[in-house]
Order: C-alpha cells, then sequence, then structure tokens
C-alpha cells in the first residue's frame, strides 16, 4: 500500500497532465474503471495501475487526479498510433480543443473502419481530458497524424460555404474516402477546402445556430458518408 505522496508511481501520474510530460515519455494516464476497463478489454498493458484503498491510500490518489472528484482507478499505459488507412476516416485540422478531438474519436470508433487523423494544431488525443471524451474509444481506435498532402483517397472537406449540402445526393466516390473537417472557429483553411476533391456542407435549420463545434460536425459528416457509401456499394 502506498503512503507517501513523494511515491514515484503517483508523482508519475501527476507528470502526465502536462503535455511536455507526456511527449517526453510517451505515456498517459486514464482514470475511472470505465476507461481502465477499455483499455483491458483492448489489451493494452499498463505501465502502471493503482486502485485506491488496495494500492494507494485514496485520498493520495485523488490528489493527483485530474478529476475533480478524484479517481477510484487510474492507469497508466504507452501511447499508440495507427496508420492512416481504412475505407471511411476523418482528418482534422487545426482541431485545438481536446473535447472534440476525443469526441471524434469516439464518433470514428462507432461509424467507421478508419481512424482519427490529426493534422497540424490539434489538441493531444492522450490529454487527460481527450481521453475522457473519447470513452475509451481511444484506446479500440488509436489516431494517427498525417498532412492534408500525405491524405490517401478521395478527400471531401466539410466547407459552411460549399454549394453541395451533405445528404443531397449520392457520394459516387469508391473508397478510400477522407472527411476532412476544420478547427472550431476558422474551420478548414481555404487552401485545404479547395485542394479537397469536393467540398460539402452540412445543412442547418434557417434561425437556428450558423454551425456545429468541430465533433458534432464531424459526426454527421461521418454517419451520412458511411449511409450513402453503404448505399451505393
Amino acid at each position: 500500500m502506498i503512503t507517501s505522496p513523494d511515491n514515484a508511481q503517483l508523482k508519475l501520474i501527476r507528470k502526465l497532465q502536462r503535455k511536455k510530460a507526456r511527449a517526453d515519455t510517451g505515456l498517459f494516464a486514464a482514470e475511472g474503471e470505465d476507461l481502465v476497463g477499455a483499455a483491458e478489454a483492448a489489451g493494452w498493458p499498463t505501465e502502471v495501475l493503482l486502485h485506491a484503498g488496495e494500492d494507494v491510500e485514496p485520498e493520495l490518489l485523488d490528489r493527483v487526479s485530474s478529476l475533480g472528484s478524484g479517481s477510484r482507478v487510474v492507469g497508466v499505459y504507452r501511447q499508440r498510433w495507427a496508420e492512416a488507412r481504412g475505407e471511411l476516416s476523418v482528418y482534422l485540422h487545426g482541431v485545438g480543443d481536446p473535447g472534440n478531438v476525443g469526441a471524434v474519436i469516439r464518433s470514428a470508433h462507432a461509424l467507421c473502419d478508419g481512424p482519427v487523423i490529426l493534422g497540424p494544431g490539434c489538441a493531444d488525443p492522450f490529454s487527460p481530458k481527450a481521453v475522457r471524451a473519447s470513452m475509451g474509444s481511444v484506446f479500440a481506435r488509436p489516431p494517427a497524424r498525417l498532412g492534408f498532402g500525405e491524405l490517401i483517397g478521395t478527400k471531401i472537406a466539410l466547407d459552411a460555404s460549399a454549394e453541395t449540402k451533405l445528404g443531397a445526393g449520392p457520394v459516387a466516390v469508391g473508397p478510400p474516402v477522407v472527411l476532412c473537417v476544420g478547427g472550431e472557429r476558422e474551420g478548414l483553411p481555404p487552401e485545404l477546402a479547395a485542394a479537397a476533391d469536393r467540398a460539402l456542407a452540412i445543412p442547418l435549420r434557417a434561425g437556428g445556430p450558423e454551425s456545429l463545434n468541430a465533433a458534432m460536425a464531424a459526426t454527421v459528416g461521418l454517419y451520412e458518408l458511411a449511409n450513402r457509401m453503404a448505399a451505393d456499394a
């Protein structure tokens, strides 16, 4: 039983809340029974695994938790990156909110067979907030890293200014297809939207908000493209 706040494992868990520490070590932490269970189900070995009341005094684990209410179990894992391949995947550019990155990883796990491909300016998918938002999907479907110019397949940009609306007709493209989604405020840079093979806009109700956040837009786009590609097959 760990009884000292100076324990090396506790110090590591606290340290991994910082992006630089995650980059330097290649490790990240996941808190809570659901996330640790998802890691186990996906076959990820633990570098550290601490259960409150069994391996460590609960108040000491609370002190290193990134959750306001503390955590009953924390696991430390080595980061994994996937290859950027699949019949349908999603590319994120400049999505700086880790909650959005994690949510898109969850949506991609649910809706398509390719990974989330992270381009420049995206939040760390292994940050505490992103891992929680993925609800464990980061273990089942690790992200990939690639630049826009290196993407393989038909690139479909989500662009609010596009004349063609998502869902207006068949996709009529064969796999692989990469849905390209930009940052929360600016969207895809104009030069990337122009370089995509097609640009589609999500039709929004008149009088409603002018846009969706990146995670919602990616989820709507993936759902529609997955259904359209299945219908066209």
